[in-house]
């Protein structure tokens, strides 16, 4: 094949491989890294070495600093103290533990040296959002776990990353010379990293504040700005590139009113560009040969990883918690590796053998038999572990609401009063600032992004009603949910005749989800009626006070939207299913006030 069909063969697979990942609803990284080892070492249709020569090394580290970068904006402190003692404990004593554990165990088993075995420890404390979040919608643990999982996963990303790259900096600045002298070059590279990293977001922070990029610019630029200080950071000291640029991404997402959203969306199609495409490249350098030189100590190295360091880990952390012992167990199982684990450690182990350290060529094949391991075994295995605990949660009967404007809120707080999850996603802030304080949960930012799949709260929720203005978004939210819920519960409000017909231009997907309330019930409709006075009422239906009865009473005032049955099941009123509430059921609806020529009809 000639280098232009071998480039176009890899952009089609990294495509390729994440939709697949997509469809089965499994980690993105798993057919990424089969698919490098199928072209690879077992076709042999690309051999990365060969193809980019030269240029291989320098394209690695651009792009896994690239991955720390975006990956250190998702860290921000706040959010490390807000979720709980236990997430904080995993992030910190559970990590070092894991190190520590992982190092020690290494080093005795693989007969390595103590630097290399350390750099493996600190490469594979990481799990990761992108690993974790497809495992937590298979398995529906229960929300306490599902949100530490989470939380853990989203946190320990850029701090694992941040030990990795500072073990590694130490490994580097040691190499052939006295300690003092390994000490003061270390320090000179955490100063520089630290300092280069911090003034740069700050500089970056400002100019993105003020508008000094155009709109159309700011992703550009920012991406451009990180590569240039990650090269001028490692001009002036070697090595230190890599800390500059976690750090700078780190003290960006700390920034107060700093709006970083863009960014994070732009992250979306650098993944899809760049990291997939990296993982087929890194995969396809791989040798079989390599994976069988680690021998059976690899294997008694990631049983210990399994069920020996992972548990300590765990038990350590929950110290001083609430948890259960089955809830324990539980997390003991579910670490998975992620995309943190493979990118840095096939960089490291490039640069490693560069130098000459002897058994770095192993690190990469021995990341990514953990990284496997770990991805199939937890997830053929987690789910009927959870079931067999009683640790999955109950059928989903929650709401994701898209839209947190007035009258969605007003819906959203009818559903929570009778104990119905809900949670309301909307990109205007000014909506979700209302919503927080209403005390209803939500999430800020476009429902259907990467960033969204990675950290959104879906615990308990297995609907979605699209009840926001935006039509250009609406589609795009209905679709993309019909992937995770199924396309019987997905709703959405028609948006009037006009919009109806543009709308045939759209998907069948996308207009069999306009069935909300009813045909005639427009958004515009809602929101007027709720502008002029109308209020969500909850009415229970008895055997003196029938369905026929409530019709009767209300007539048109009355837009019902859900009736809860006697088993506290919520059926939504639509175009697409008549309901007919029996005795014991209760129905909320949007009851508009009665006018006074109403009130005297009733009263004659």
């Amino acid at each position: 094949m000639s280098e232009l069909s071998l480039l176009a063969l890899i952009g089609v697979l990294s495509i390729s491989c994440q939709w697949l990942a997509w469809r089965l609803k499994t980690p993105a990284i798993l057919p990424l890294l089969v698919c490098g080892l199928i072209i690879g070492p077992t076709l042999g249709w690309l051999n990365p070495d060969q193809l980019f020569d030269q240029l291989l090394f320098p394209l690695v580290s651009l792009a896994v600093a690239v991955i720390l970068f975006e990956g250190s904006l998702t860290l921000k402190f706040d959010e490390i103290r807000g979720h709980g003692r236990m997430v904080t404990n995993l992030v910190s004593v559970g990590m070092v533990v894991t190190w520590v554990a992982i190092g020690v165990a290494t080093h005795f088993l693989m007969g390595w040296e103590w630097e290399l075995s350390a750099l493996f420890g600190a490469l594979v404390v990481v799990t990761g959002p992108t690993v974790i979040q497809p495992m937590i919608r298979s398995i529906r643990p229960i929300n306490k776990l599902a949100n530490i999982l989470r939380w853990e996963g989203i946190i320990i990303d850029p701090v694992g990353a941040l030990l990795a790259v500072l073990v590694y900096e130490f490994i580097i600045a040691s190499q052939d010379v006295a300690f003092l002298h390994a000490m003061q070059a270390f320090a000179k590279t955490i100063g520089i990293g630290f300092f280069f990293g911090w003034v740069a977001a700050k500089l970056l922070g400002l100019a993105l504040g003020r508008g000094w990029f155009p709109h159309y610019l700011q992703n550009v630029a920012t991406l451009t700005i990180v590569l240039g200080v990650f090269a001028l950071s490692n001009a002036i000291q070697h090595e230190s590139g890599l800390l500059t640029v976690t750090v700078m991404g780190m003290a960006m997402a700390n920034t107060k009113n700093l709006n970083l959203d863009e960014i994070l969306e732009f992250k979306e199609t650098l993944s899809v560009l760049l990291i997939s495409a990296l993982f087929i490249i890194l995969a396809a350098r791989l040798d079989f040969a390599q994976f069988d030189a680690l021998g059976l100590p690899a294997v008694v190295l990631l049983a210990i990883i399994l069920f020996a360091v992972r548990p300590l880990a765990v038990w350590l952390s929950a110290i001083g918690t609430e948890l259960r012992f089955k809830d324990k167990v539980l997390l003991s199982w579910i670490a998975p590796r992620g995309i943190v684990a493979a990118a840095v450690s096939a960089l490291f182990a490039l640069k490693m053998e560069q130098s000459g350290w002897d058994g770095a060529e192993s690190i990469v094949p021995l990341v990514f038999l953990v990284i496997m391991t770990t991805v199939v075994l937890q997830s053929l295995t987690a789910k009927p572990l959870a079931r067999l605990l009683g640790l999955i949660e109950p059928p989903a009967r929650g709401f994701l609401i898209f839209g947190a404007n007035q009258m969605a809120r007003a819906v959203a707080k009818s559903l929570q009063e009778h104990d119905i999850p809900v949670r309301l996603a909307d990109t205007n802030w000014e909506n979700i600032r209302m919503a927080r304080m209403d005390n209803l949960p939500v999430y800020f930012g476009n429902p259907a992004s990467e960033h969204a799949s990675n950290n959104i709260d879906l615990t308990g929720i297995g609907q979605l009603l699209v009840m926001s203005p935006y039509k250009q978004l609406n589609p795009l939210v209905s679709v993309y949910y019909q992937d995770w819920f199924g396309g019987h519960k997905v709703h959405g409000l028609n948006s009037g005749e006009s919009d109806f017909r543009a709308s045939h231009q759209l998907s069948e997907a996308y207009k069999n989800t306009l069935d909300l309330f009813g045909e005639s019930v427009t958004y515009s409709k809602l929101a007027s009626l709720h502008f002029q006075g109308a209020k969500m009422k909850s009415t229970p239906i008895t055997e003196n006070f029938s369905f026929e009865d409530y019709q009767q009473q209300y007539g048109a005032r009355a837009v019902p939207m859900f009736a809860l049955d006697d088993q506290k099941k919520v059926h939504i009123f639509s175009t697409s299913r008549e309901l007919k509430p029996m005795p014991g059921w209760v129905i909320i609806a949007m009851i508009s006030p009665e006018k006074d020529g109403d009130a005297k009809s009733s009263n004659a």
